[in-house]
């Protein structure tokens, strides 16, 4: 084999399409672009994404993805660590032997918290040195270990229950006017006739023939 033996292999070139030579060979005068428009002329580049001037798909949906869960319970959160700086420090006062009680109160009035009457989450992050009896809405597990191993305790708050519906009421029963007098005796006479009636026909015909009178003695 020499070098001029050399060729592609058959079917991986093909021979480019000419465009704009007439009309004999198949892609002359408007060479495969179509009559007018924006494709047509030249110099035209249309993004994938443009759909016309109409506002495009990724404009059109959420930015954001997911969903806003209407159970959610924004908590206020504090640590271990925090707590035990404080406690440590007298921020929560002085308990003497027994345990520094913590909750929403006392924490809010030391700072670390905003809202007392929000609900508080206890976090597991920094060491506690203290003895403390905390009192919260939640805990991490981290976090009741590191109180508990402490020697201190944890008092977990009940959630709100949701407030009953009121049933609906049953409609009240409208009250009959009571009948009147008059009302009630002629309502009661048209029964009478009806056995008056039917005494009538069973009395036989003999009772109702009138009498014929007496013939005059003969002399």
């Amino acid at each position: 084999m020499k070098l001029h033996d050399l060729k592609p292999a058959p079917g991986s070139q093909k021979r480019r399409i000419r465009v704009g030579r007439g009309i004999a060979a198949g892609r002359g005068k408007t060479a495969g672009r179509g009559t007018k428009g924006q494709k047509s002329r030249s110099g035209a580049s249309i993004p994938g994404w443009f759909e016309g001037g109409q506002t495009p798909i990724h404009v059109r949906v959420p930015k954001l993805r997911g969903f806003k869960n209407i159970n959610r319970i924004d908590y206020q959160v504090v640590n271990v660590g925090r707590i035990s700086e404080y406690a440590t420090a007298g921020r929560f006062g002085d308990a003497g032997k027994g345990p520094v009680t913590v909750n929403g109160e006392v924490l809010a009035a030391a700072g670390l918290i905003t809202h007392a009457d929000r609900p508080l989450k206890v976090l597991g992050d920094g060491d506690l040195e203290a003895k403390v009896a905390v009192t919260a809405d939640a805990f991490t597990k981290s976090a009741k270990a590191k109180i508990e191993d402490a020697g201190g305790s944890v008092e977990l708050l009940a959630p709100p229950e949701p407030e009953p519906e009121p049933e609906p009421e049953a409609p009240a029963e409208e009250a009959r006017p009571a009948a009147s007098a008059d009302e009630s005796t002629e309502s009661e006479a048209p029964a009478e006739e009806p056995a008056a009636q039917a005494e009538a026909e069973e009395t036989p015909e003999a009772e109702t023939k009138p009498e014929a009178p007496d013939e005059p003695a003969a002399e």
